[in-house]
This record gives C-alpha cells, sequence and structure tokens, in this order.
C-alpha cells in the first residue's frame, strides 16, 4: 500500500521517505534533543531534495515538543526561548545587513474557527510599535523592540479578496524588511497535533493543508523575505485512517476501504480541547515573536 493521495500534511519532517531521503544529494537533516523535546532541521538542497520530499527547496526548523496544554511554565519559556532565537536565526540570514528591522507580522486564517484561528489569535498579542515609533519616538525607544505591525487580512469567504492581495497592500504601506506568517497546518500522525511548531523560509500557501490552496505568500509573491510559522491543529480523516493502516502493518486495502478513504479526503478531526489548545499556542507563538524581535 504505497497510494500517497490519502497523505496531507504540511511539516516537512513528515514526508514521505524522510529517513531514506536525507542520506541522498540534495537534502541535509539534523535532530538534537532539548529538555521539552526535538528539534528537527531538514535542508532542501536543491531540485533533487525538492522533488524527493515535494517541498520548496528552503530551510525547515520542526520544533517538537510535549502537548502543549501540559508543559510547566519552565518549560514554556525554554520554548519560547528556543522558537525565538530560531525567528532571529532565519531572520539574520535573510536580512543580514541591517540591526534595525520593519517587521510586518501576519496571521492568517479565519477566528471563528477555532483550528484555523492560530494565526489572528496570535496577532493579538504581538507588541506592535510602527504607530508609536511615527507618534513619539522617545516612547519607541523606551519599548525596546524593532518597528512591528501586524494584520489578520482573513479569509476569501470574509472579506472577497485574496489574502496575497490584502498581504501586498500592507507590504506596499509599511515597507518591511521581512514578513513573518502565522498559520495552522495539517499533520499526517494525530501526535503533532498541539505538540509542533514548524519554522521555514520558504513561505506559506493559505489553504495548502486542507486542499485549498491560495496563491503563496513568499519572497516571489511579496518582494521581500518571508519566515513562515505553522502549528498543526488538524488531520484530514483519510489521512488519519491510511497512516494507522500503515502502522498496522496492512499492505492490502479493499474497494469498500479505498472508497471511504476517497469520500474522507476533505474531512478534517481535531483535538477535543481545542480552544486551550489554541490558546496556548498562540500565547507561545506571540511570545516568541516578540522576543525575536525586542532589542
Amino acid at each position: 500500500m504505497n497510494n500517497q493521495k490519502y497523505i496531507r500534511t504540511d511539516l516537512a519532517s513528515e514526508c514521505a521517505a524522510i529517513d531514506a531521503c536525507t542520506s541522498l544529494p540534495g537534502i541535509s537533516h539534523t535532530e538534537t534533543h532539548t529538555d521539552f523535546g526535538e528539534i528537527s532541521i531538514i535542508n532542501i538542497l536543491d531540485k533533487n531534495g525538492e522533488k524527493l520530499l515535494n517541498k520548496p527547496i528552503g530551510r525547515y526548523v520542526t520544533v517538537s515538543f510535549q502537548n502543549i496544554l501540559s508543559l510547566s511554565e519552565e518549560t514554556s519559556d525554554s520554548l519560547i526561548s528556543t522558537v525565538s532565537e530560531h525567528i532571529r536565526s532565519f531572520t539574520r540570514r535573510l536580512v543580514p545587513k541591517k540591526q534595525k528591522l520593519t517587521v510586518l507580522i501576519v496571521g492568517l486564517g479565519n477566528r471563528y474557527i477555532t483550528s484555523d484561528a492560530v494565526g489572528p489569535l496570535t496577532v493579538n498579542n504581538i507588541t506592535v510599535t510602527r504607530h508609536i515609533k511615527e507618534k513619539n519616538n522617545k516612547i519607541f525607544e523606551l519599548l525596546g523592540q524593532q518597528t512591528v505591525a501586524a494584520v489578520a487580512p482573513g479569509v476569501l469567504g470574509q472579506t472577497g479578496i485574496e489574502t496575497v492581495e490584502i498581504i501586498k497592500g500592507a507590504v506596499d504601506t509599511v515597507k518591511p524588511d521581512i514578513v513573518i506568517v502565522i498559520d495552522a497546518l495539517a499533520a499526517k500522525d494525530v501526535s503533532r497535533l498541539a505538540a509542533t511548531i514548524q519554522i521555514s523560509d520558504t513561505g506559506i500557501s493559505p489553504g495548502s493543508g486542507i486542499g485549498n490552496d491560495r496563491e503563496a505568500l513568499n519572497a516571489e509573491t511579496l518582494g521581500v523575505p518571508v519566515v513562515a510559522l505553522g502549528v498543526p491543529t488538524m488531520v484530514s480523516s483519510a489521512t488519519l485512517v491510511y497512516n494507522a493502516l500503515e502502522k498496522a502493518g496492512i499492505t492490502q486495502i479493499s474497494g469498500e476501504l479505498t472508497k471511504v478513504l476517497d469520500e474522507g479526503v476533505s474531512f478534517f478531526v481535531t483535538l477535543n480541547e481545542t480552544d486551550a489548545v489554541v490558546n496556548s499556542l498562540s500565547h507561545i507563538l506571540a511570545e516568541s515573536i516578540n522576543k525575536a524581535f525586542s532589542i
């Protein structure tokens, strides 16, 4: 049973045959252990690696931890420090010659659908400073933050405007050195839900995890470097069943089961405690971003 059409995941670390592929040219993969979990770093170096993992050329950092609701305050602080340092690292590499930055934070998703609200909720807790700098530079200096603006553009069904069009307008106005995009992701394995943060420099395609791709938000479309932060909050029901069959060693599936899988591709499941999970994840992401862009 090797039909990958049932597998939907936005996580590079869950891509097909990752363990086998990382020893091949075009891909590098390292893992380190921390007090809260693991950090996986995948570099897709060329077109060969891009083809093998079906992900764009770039760098993918996956920070894994225990279920977010079970983290102690000390562990949460360690997680925030780790994520913020990786955001800083991406920023230093993408914008190497500037110490004072203008940053645009974008929270993607629908705030009225809990599993999709992580982006807008994160934006709610970002320390925005651009307006203060324009009005009172002395107070701005006391805040000790870079010049930060934030926007939660909603989704096409709410606004009638493609997300990329709204973000392009914000980029034209703010003129940021870098854009940080936050979005909910789809995972392959339920163990990833509320327990993973992916950071990448390849941008993001809103809705890609649920098969509703919109135009990508990346350096090519926005004209500035983009760092994407994503947290998996949902799993396709077909992916859930297919992954369970694989783990059980079932290599042949009947026509009836194939029909069930086909019908389940567009249905998604999430955690029972999604409200609490998304609020906690949004807090972690917001604190990580605020710390990353403190001076």
